[in-house]
This record gives C-alpha cells, structure tokens and sequence, in this order.
C-alpha cells in the first residue's frame, strides 16, 4: 500500500546493498498498488529488484481469458528477462552453468549457479499470482541459488532448478514420447482430468472470472484454473482412463532422474515400466512461487497458484488475525488453510462420479474432500492388517539412513513404508470400491535431498527406494486387472540445488537484524507499517495527523494508535537545519493536532511519526512521503 512506501524502499535498499547479506541475494520482489487503486483495482504494478537492475510490470487480461504481462519500466538488466522453461535441464547443463559462473561444475556440493546462468520461467505469472492472496507478503525475496538455509540441498527460490519437477503421463489416452512443452504444475490437474474424460464446468480460468462472466459456454474442469490442458499431449481418438494415480515423488531433482535413466540401463526398472507408455515432459513442470512443498502441493492438487488457494507459504501471518499460521509445521489437519474458491482433484471427483467413490490421500499435504487421508485424520485402513503389512514392506527402506545417523531420512522411510501399506490395505479390501484417485507422496528423496544433496548418492539410493515401492503398486493393480485402465502421473513438487552450509544464510531476516518491524517467514516479510495522513485546515493556523495501524482488521477497520509520537519540524532551506516546532503524542482517536506558521507552505514543514512495534513514518504536511530513492540508491538514476 502506499503507507509502505518508506519502509519497503529501505528493507529493499537493506537487502540488495548491506555488505551483510548482498552477496546473498538475488531478487526482492513487491508489489505496490496505486494511489487511488482499491482492493483489486488498477493501477497498481508489481516490482522486482536486484544489484543488476529492476523491472516494473502489470497484469492484463485479454478478451480470450489468457494473461498478458507488459512492462512499464526496466532499469538496467531485467532481472527476470531470461524465462527459458527449457534451461538447465540435464546434468551438463548444469555443470556448464556452473562452471561459466566460476564454480567447480565437477564438485557436486558445490556446484552453483550465479544468476547470470540462470532462467525464472513464467515468472512474471509465478510472481503476480502470489500478491492476489489476502495472505501475501508485503515483500519476497528469491536469494542466490546457494544462498539458503543450512542443509546441502534446498528450494523455494524463482530459480529454474529450485522450481521445476518431472512430470510424467503414462497410461490409456495419452500420445508416447518426449513432448517439447512449456509445462506448469498447476497444468497437471486440468490435464488429468481432461484425459479421465470429465465434463467442462462454469469455473474460472486464469482471469478469475467464471465461464459465465466472461460470456463463454463451460471451458474449465475445475471451480478455479489456473493451467491449462496439455492437450498436445493427449489422443483425442483414445478411450478414457478409468482411473488417476499420482505418484510425487517429493523433492526429486529431475536432471538426476533423468541422468540415472540414460546412464544405468538396469536402473529403475518400476519407474520405466511406466516410462515405457508415457507422454513425458522433457522439461518438465515449472512449480509454484514459493517452490516449497505445501504451497506447490496445494497447487498441483487444484490446479490454482497458492495467491489464490491462500497455503501462500509452509508458514504464513494473517494479517486481520495478527498471527502466524504453519500449515507445514502443523502438517497434520491443515486442509481448512486451502480458500474454498478452489476445488481440489478430490472433490472433484467426487462431483463427477458420485460420493461412493474412494479417493486416497496417502501422506499427501493437500488432502481435502479425500476419503481417505492420514493427515487429516480419515484414516479407512484397517488397523491391525496396516501394522502386520509393515515388517514385510519394511524390506524397502536403505539401512544406510540410520548407519549416517539421518534421522529424519529414516522416518520419510518409515512414512512411505507405511504409505504403501495403506494402498495395499485400501485396494484389497472386499468392503470399500478400489480407489478411483490416489494421491501417492513419496517422501523420502526430499529428505535425501535436503541431508545429502541433490547430486549425492544418497539421493539415488533414495530414489531406488522409492522406485521399489512404485514397483509394489504397479505389482498390486496388475494382479487386480487395473493397470491397463490407470493413468499414472509422476511429478514433483519442487527441484533442489545444492547450498554454501557454511553460510547459514536467511538472507529474509537481515531486515529484523537492522531492527525493522516486521513479520518474518522466509522468503516472505511483512512489514509492520502505521497508516499515516495529514490534514491543514485552509487558513493556515492550524494541522493535525492521524496515524492507525497499517493492517486491516476482518472487519476492514484499521485500529487507530494511541501514544503515537509525533514530531513536526519546519525546513527552512537546503543549507539550514530543520526546526521542531512542535512535538506531542496521538489521543485514543490516533489524532494529534497543532499549531502550523499560516505563511509556511505545506512542503516545508515535515513529521516524523514512531510508535512501538511500527516502523517510523515522515512526511510532509502536503502528503508527500520521504522515502529514499531507490533507483538513485541503487542504480544512481
């Protein structure tokens, strides 16, 4: 909002130019609505900045419903011009990368990629989308592709290798072989059931606006679409599947996936059963923004980017509610954080083929309206079989994750030992339907990812392991006569790229270091801003300022601050020091009045406002704020 225009000028400024953590970063991204712009008005225009230049762009509609994304100012490199969804994606390319940015490419743990080598595809829509959320930041950053966390591998950044997934379809109705498409995750549900067949719905597209607003019969298959349906990928002629199988294969770096299948022919013989009989991506999916598991979870299982299924972040801060909220944190018992204006898989399959039918959540974080779903605590296995069924399937976990002392590599095991156990339980049973969806999270290569690293070999031997358990279901619904009418999708909910440990880096925190008030989740901050304006009445005589927090309430009410103080100086001149003229404090109301020299223009007299838990405020009587001038800053333009 326009109140934030001082304090998110200087944590941008903070961020891109403190010796503590420039060095770190890679982009920060805002956006700023217009002066006279409302609550989803025009006018406003979404931001991005780095040491190497800045972009200004906006969001337009077209009459088609598809989105157009001009833009209004660039400064130096645009920091997000090179959108290539096709880059970095084999293990060379990487390497080659890695290596033009002045790393060692042959050093797994280390090898980077500087921005300059790098591509952030759809990024303009991967960024946009966030800031329709009630629950959006005031700020994002993206850090360097090695510039996050404390464990060898990690994601959530715009970077192409932090954001893309394997995307796999294989089964009845779609066209063999490598396809050359730019893919989204959140394609992959309207494609799904596209190819089961389901009918079109008066549901919104990526505009927002229902089939019926935008005068057009039914053309979406879910309440809210953002994606698409990769119909190239699809046989028109070919009979419908019967079924929906999705196996994530959670934090799987897909240049490793595809290197192990090219150069270990007796690898992964599960994963190339259905490799055999798939439409792949060759590039992939390109996931959510952020590209960490709730948010991009929640997206693929919608088809809606998380700016409108509102799981913005694994932890977010409610602003009406002034409180945080961790949906990954909770993990379980999380699907009431999803917006009821999206319409999960699930659900829809339950309004397409009846309510009898079983839907499966195994492990998966976004399980709303599934039968079956652990986490949210519907749990239709039968107990005393789920427990005899897992020292058998036991026999898929790596003893080496307890040899390294991983432990938490050692529980995702347990977890998909379990995982299977409950698919095994739910598709034999003789009381319940075979399921019509499953939901299959496998966990444990992203918990290798993380504690390894993405090209270490502890990755591919979780990967093996995963593969053993694809090999047990693809087993179970061949013997039950269900494989030929399945189709199977693999994917992903992120990439991964490997981190400087030594680092420590949260680049996101440096603003509360500096002692900004703000509400801190990374890559997300929310700054804690007062709502300032200025009055003078027309003689001259006399002025008041009426300060309120900046964040609105439920009710849309934004709580006026009392014991705000306010100092009024008079600027006599370039060369002179300011003069107070006077200093007071605001009432119960959040007004403070006071006398004003009647033959003083507005623009030379100036108020600093400061109040506990907010970050500061000046202004001058006519309304202009003093903020610092970031492209003179930055760029010295």
């Amino acid at each position: 909002m326009p109140d934030q225009e001082e304090s998110g000028n200087r944590a941008i400024l903070a961020l891109l130019s403190d010796p503590e953590v420039a060095d770190q970063m890679d982009l920060v991204a805002t956006y700023r609505r217009g002066e006279s712009e409302g609550e989803g008005g025009e006018g406003g225009a979404y931001e991005v900045w780095a040491a190497r230049g800045m972009v200004r762009f906006r969001r337009l509609c077209r009459d088609d419903g598809s989105l157009d994304f001009p833009i209004i100012e660039e400064i130096g490199e645009n920091p997000i011009g090179r959108q290539d969804p096709h880059a970095l994606r084999t293990v060379a390319e990487e390497k080659e990368a890695a290596r033009l940015s002045g790393f060692d490419p042959e050093d797994p743990a280390r090898r980077f990629i500087a921005p300059e080598q790098q591509s952030y595809p759809f990024a303009y829509e991967r960024l946009a989308q966030l800031f329709d959320s009630p629950n959006a930041p005031d700020l994002v950053i993206s850090p360097r592709d090695w510039c996050w966390g404390v464990q060898p591998g990690i994601h959530g950044g715009l970077q192409v290798r932090q954001a893309r997934g394997p995307l796999w379809f294989s089964g009845p109705g779609v066209r063999v072989g490598r396809h050359e498409l730019a893919a989204r995750a959140v394609d992959i549900a309207p494609t799904c059931l596209a190819a089961l067949g389901f009918p079109l719905i008066d549901g919104a597209d990526a505009s927002g606006r229902t089939s019926s607003e935008r005068g057009v019969a039914p053309d979406v298959l879910l309440a809210r679409q953002d994606g698409r349906v990769l119909r190239e990928i699809l046989d028109p002629d070919a009979k419908p599947s019967n079924r929906l199988y999705i196996f994530m294969i959670d934090g799987i770096h897909p240049t490793e996936l595809d290197d192990r299948l090219e150069r270990d022919p007796d690898a992964l013989p599960n994963l190339r059963r259905l490799l055999e009989k798939a439409a792949v991506l060759a590039s992939g999916s390109i996931v959510n923004f952020p590209s960490i598991t709730w948010p991009s979870h929640t997206a693929i299982g919608t088809g809606a980017w998380c700016g409108h299924h509102d799981v913005v972040n694994p932890t977010y801060y409610l602003r009406e509610k002034r409180e945080f909220v961790s949906p990954q944190g909770q993990q379980d018992r999380t699907e009431g954080f999803v917006s009821p204006r999206v319409e999960g898989l699930y659900e829809a399959f339950h309004r397409v083929k009846g309510e009898e039918v079983l839907t499966a959540a195994i492990y998966a974080p976004f399980g709303r309206a599934a039968k079956h779903s652990v986490l949210e605590g519907r749990n239709l296995g039968n107990r005393a079989r789920l427990k005899a069924l897992n020292p058998e399937l036991a026999a898929d976990e790596n003893p080496r994750w307890r040899a390294d002392g991983q432990a938490t590599v050692a529980r995702e095991s347990v977890a998909d030992t379990r995982g299977v156990a409950q698919v095994i339980e739910l598709f034999t049973r003789e009381d319940l339907p075979a399921p019509s969806f499953v939901f299959h999270e496998l966990i444990v290569t992203d918990g290798a990812g993380h504690d390894y690293g993405p090209h270490h070999e502890g990755l591919r031997e979780a990967l093996d392991e995963s593969d053993r358990r694809i090999g047990r279901v693809l087993d179970l619904l061949e013997k039950l006569g269900l494989f030929d009418e399945t189709l199977f999708v693999v994917t992903g909910d992120h990439g991964m790229a490997p981190q400087d440990v030594a680092l420590a880096a949260n680049p996101a925190r440096h603003v509360e270091r500096i002692g900004m008030a703000a509400k801190v989740a990374e890559p997300m901050i929310w700054l804690q801003d007062m709502a300032v304006s200025v009055e003078r009445a027309a003689d001259g005589r006399t002025a008041r300022v009426i300060v309120a927090e900046g964040d609105a309430l439920s009710s849309g009410q934004r709580p006026a601050l009392e014991g705000a103080e306010v100092i009024v100086e008079l600027h006599e001149g370039e060369a002179a020091r300011a003069r107070e003229l006077v200093r007071g404090r605001t009432g119960a109301a959040g007004v403070f009045g006071f006398s004003t020299p009647s033959e003083i223009a507005s623009e030379r007299i100036a108020l600093s406002v400061q109040h506990p838990g907010f970050n500061p405020r000046r202004v001058r009587l006519d309304g202009r704020r003093l903020a610092v001038d970031l492209r003179a800053a930055l760029y010295g333009t």
